[in-house]
Parts: C-alpha cells; sequence; structure tokens
C-alpha cells in the first residue's frame, strides 16, 4: 500500500482534471476563498425519477427493490479457485463499498442512488471521482465515486453528467469507458423499453389520474333545457345570456343556490364516466409484480420466508451481481483480477429467520462444525465471549479427555472425523 503523502502528490480529480491540491494553492496564493457556486433548499444529489416515475405506483416498486439492495454488503474481497470468499481487502475501494462512497453519501445510499437511477434511465454510469493519480496513466486507487447519468455514447468514450460537489453544480464531461463501471438494469425489457410493462402502467396511470381530475375540478356539468328553440343568433345569444346569469347566481350565492324559470329544465350529468381503466391497470399491475418477482406481501412486510427467498433470488441477485460484475471489471485491473482480487456480495441468511427456528439452526451449525460459538452469538445480535473454545469448530456434545481439548485440524475439530469413523465402522 502507497504511503499517505505518496497518495497526496498523486491526487487526481475527475472534474478538475488535475491534482485538486493545485487547485487549492492557487486559490490560496490569489487570497481567494474556494466557495462553492450554487446553493440549494433541498439536496441536490439525491437521486429523482423522471418520465412519471415519480408520480406511480411504480415509485414504490422501484424504491423498495433499492431498498433491499443497499442492505447487502458489498466487499472487496480475495477469493479462492473457486470463487468463494477468502478475506477482506481493506483499501480505500472497500472503504468507498462499506463506509461512505464520497464526501455526501454513505455506502448503503449509494448503492441505492445507483439502483434507482439504473432502474429510471436502463443505464447508470459509476465514475470514480478522486483518484490517486490520473486514470489515464494505469493502474489507480479509488477515494470516491458518484453515479452519473450516460447523455452520449461513442466506442470509447461516454459523455456523463455527475455532481460535482466542489462547486455544487452537475457538469458533464467526457470520460474513457475503461474506468467507468457501466451498469445496465437487467430488468430494461420490463422497465426501460417504451411498450414495456412498467411503461404501459405509467401511461394508463396518467390517463386515469386526468380522468379523475376532471371529475372532481368543480363542474356542475349540467343541460338546461330552454323553453324556446335555439337557431337563430338571437336565440343563441339569449341562451348564452341565460346560462351566464345562472353562472353569476351561482357564482355569487353563498351556498350554491340558483334559481330558474317554471318552463326550463335542468339536466344533471356529474355522474361517474365507466371505462376499463381500472381494470387494465390492476392487470398490469400484477403483470409487472410478476415479472419482477415482487408480491403484494413483499410490499407490506407479511411475505413467509419462501416468497422472500424467491425474491432475492430472482429479484435481487440479478440487480447485484450487474453492480458486482461491473464494479470487477472496470475498477480491478488485471493484474488484481490475476491475484483472484474480486468486488462480491453477501446476503445474511439468518435475517429472515424466525427466533423460534434459530436455536435449532444455532445448534445444527455448531454441531457440524459449520460454525463457531462466537460466530453465532454475532448472528444472534451478543458480543463474542474470550473462552478460546468458542472459536473452536467443533462438536461440543462429544465427550473430551479431561484436560484436553479435542484437537483442531484444518479448521475442523479432529472429534468429529473420529465420530464419523467410529459410526461408519458400527454400521459395518
Amino acid at each position: 500500500m502507497p504511503k499517505f503523502t505518496d497518495r497526496l502528490s498523486h491526487a487526481w480529480n475527475a472534474f478538475l482534471n488535475r491534482d485538486p491540491t493545485e487547485e487549492y494553492t492557487r486559490l490560496y496564493n490569489n487570497n481567494e476563498q474556494y466557495i462553492p457556486e450554487t446553493s440549494y433548499s433541498y439536496n441536490p444529489y439525491r437521486p429523482h425519477l423522471t418520465r412519471g416515475n415519480d408520480r406511480s405506483i411504480v415509485n414504490a416498486i422501484y424504491n423498495r427493490i433499492a431498498t433491499d439492495c443497499s442492505q447487502i454488503n458489498i466487499r472487496h474481497a480475495l477469493v479462492n479457485d473457486d470463487g468463494y470468499y477468502m478475506s477482506t481487502v481493506d483499501d480505500s475501494l472497500n472503504q468507498c463499498l462499506t463506509v461512505n462512497a464520497n464526501k455526501d453519501q454513505a455506502a448503503r445510499d449509494f448503492i441505492k442512488d445507483i439502483v434507482l437511477s439504473m432502474f429510471d434511465e436502463g443505464y447508470v454510469a459509476v465514475v470514480p471521482i478522486d483518484t490517486n493519480r490520473d486514470p489515464d496513466i494505469g493502474a489507480f486507487e479509488i477515494g470516491s465515486m458518484r453515479t452519473a447519468k450516460i447523455l452520449e455514447w461513442r466506442p470509447d468514450t461516454i459523455r456523463v453528467r455527475a455532481y460535482n460537489d466542489r462547486t455544487g453544480n452537475y457538469e458533464e464531461r467526457w470520460t474513457e469507458k475503461k474506468y467507468v463501471a457501466i451498469i445496465e438494469n437487467p430488468f430494461y425489457s420490463v422497465m426501460n423499453e417504451p411498450n414495456s410493462v412498467s411503461q404501459r402502467l405509467i401511461r394508463k396511470l396518467n390517463m386515469l389520474d386526468a380522468i379523475d381530475e376532471q371529475s372532481s375540478s368543480g363542474k356542475l356539468n349540467m343541460i338546461i333545457q330552454l323553453p324556446y328553440v335555439v337557431k337563430t343568433s338571437a336565440k343563441k345569444q339569449q341562451a348564452e345570456e341565460r346560462r351566464k346569469d345562472i353562472e353569476m347566481q351561482l357564482m355569487g350565492s353563498k351556498y350554491g343556490i340558483a334559481y330558474a324559470d317554471a318552463t326550463e329544465k335542468i339536466t344533471q350529468l356529474n355522474r361517474p364516466i365507466e371505462n376499463n381503466l381500472m381494470e387494465q391497470v390492476t392487470y398490469l399491475t400484477e403483470t409487472l409484480h410478476s415479472q419482477l418477482g415482487i408480491t403484494k406481501e413483499i410490499l407490506d412486510g407479511t411475505a413467509s420466508e419462501q416468497t422472500n427467498l424467491n425474491y432475492t433470488t430472482s429479484t435481487l441477485e440479478p440487480v447485484m451481481n450487474a453492480i458486482t460484475d461491473a464494479m470487477t471489471w472496470k475498477f480491478l485491473s488485471k493484474t488484481a483480477r490475476s491475484q483472484k482480487e474480486r468486488i462480491i456480495f453477501f446476503k445474511d441468511p439468518f435475517k429472515l429467520v424466525p427466533t423460534s427456528k434459530l436455536a435449532e439452526l444455532a445448534d445444527k451449525f455448531t454441531r457440524n462444525a459449520i460454525m463457531s460459538s462466537n460466530e453465532m452469538r454475532q448472528v444472534v445480535g451478543l458480543r463474542p465471549v474470550d473462552d478460546p473454545k468458542a472459536n473452536e469448530l467443533r462438536n461440543k456434545n462429544l465427550n473430551e479427555t479431561e484436560g484436553e481439548s479435542a484437537p483442531v485440524v484444518g479448521g475442523y475439530s479432529q472429534a468429529v472425523d473420529n465420530s464419523i469413523e467410529e459410526e461408519e465402522i458400527q454400521n459395518g
């Protein structure tokens, strides 16, 4: 790992396109104060959905999936030849994924920002902002990163729009594809295609909202039948004056009361207009739920363990795989990948387990030397104990020789292997 002074001497910022310390030195020498150009009364870098996604029930679905994805832990890790986790690489990239991605967003807020932006646009770019050297030179370490909207595509570059936390403005710039993680929505055909289920649902909801607004706009929707034939211009003008007279009576009356001639007939029309829009909205909503692998029970928190498992496998995992695969490809060099470095995510298998089953699982995991007692205590939320035996992978139900403990061989208790051999001998 390079020293801090070495990092500082090679610092690089994507927006300044140079060493940020040079910018601060220039301001200091000229007795200038570095003041952001823009201020807001709201959070400027918070993701805002567009194209009607923010004004429909689709927003609630996207937000739920993004929130659940942000609860999954992402690590910069070392893996073995089979791709299984071995240890965590404690570097600045891992800090971005576990603590804070930039000066404004915590790691979980950043992941939620990625997922929401990806669902809204179909694609999202994760751009390294602060690095230890110019990315065009070669391998670099990432100090901060942000999501960016992709505006234009070229064979080797893309034009992105990202928030500059030094000026407070959204800025556009061309960046190389080779060091920008471009993440495509795995549900693009369901959410972002022009004629996808999600877009059709949004259009139907907008139509339904327009009809509801018309029906609740305060109009009386009535017809006045006058006691004469309205065909000539004079009669039409007379009828128009009569209509305006009734309008003025209703507007000027405290309780909205008007009078009419005994020969006039008034027909009320403010009745609901029958249409099948609501049926179509219901059908499209159910179709969208099924294609995204999400149910009503998941949204209201009453889903069963099997339903949550299906939701995690069919919905959350494809999204997290798209994020981690893109980051592994663009943020880790070929040398790092050859040394078995990866960006991986972890699901907590005990998060959905009810308390009634947790004790049974704890017994099975510790008895079969899968988890130690201290590891199981952390799952329950208890602090580890200082007893060395609590860190051993062994079957505590087996008797031990007085004053001796079952030796641990290769991370597993020798007593477990002996018991298995004895059982095989007894069974012939």
